[in-house]
């Protein structure tokens, strides 16, 4: 029998309540699933890297088919490398289908095994962003309530 293993990939700068609501659905239809933190050097994050994993894992501490890492280079290849042919994505509107579409057929073609899998976000979540989070927390209002986690 084989695992089947997905990449939930993305920035996660920050980690936000919609990004473990669609991890905590993915459960039901892969048995390991690995957010997988993009690390561009040319990008400066405004929450640290090292930081940021060890909030999303203690997030799943009690999720052991979940796991954490950061990752450089391209999406398909950390994927490949980690032996996992799923890639998982959240669509909040219209706007991220039309952009998520097109990463997912630019990673097909990169890998022709890798298959994109969307979930729509939850409406009640679906307002959440990290560039919102990120901006109402550089003004020093609380964000606890958008986040799975304290900061």
């Amino acid at each position: 029998m084989s695992i089947k293993k997905a990449i939930f990939p993305g920035s996660f700068d920050p980690f936000t309540l919609g990004h473990s609501n669609i991890v905590f659905r993915s459960l039901a239809l892969f048995d390991e699933v690995v957010i997988g933190i993009g690390n561009n050097s040319s990008k400066v994050r405004y929450f640290e890297l090292n930081y940021m994993i060890a909030k999303i894992q203690e997030v799943f501490k009690n999720h052991p088919q979940v796991s954490v890492m950061a990752f450089e280079g391209l999406t398909a290849d950390f994927a490949q490398s980690q032996n996992a042919k799923f890639l998982i994505r959240g669509l909040r509107n219209t706007t991220d289908f039309e952009y998520e579409n097109t990463i997912a057929q630019a990673n097909k073609y990169l890998w022709k095994e890798l298959e994109t899998v969307f979930l729509i976000t939850d409406p009640l979540l679906a307002s959440i962003s990290s560039t919102l989070i990120r901006d109402i927390h550089k003004y020093k209002k609380d964000v606890n309530n958008f986040l799975p986690y304290q900061l």
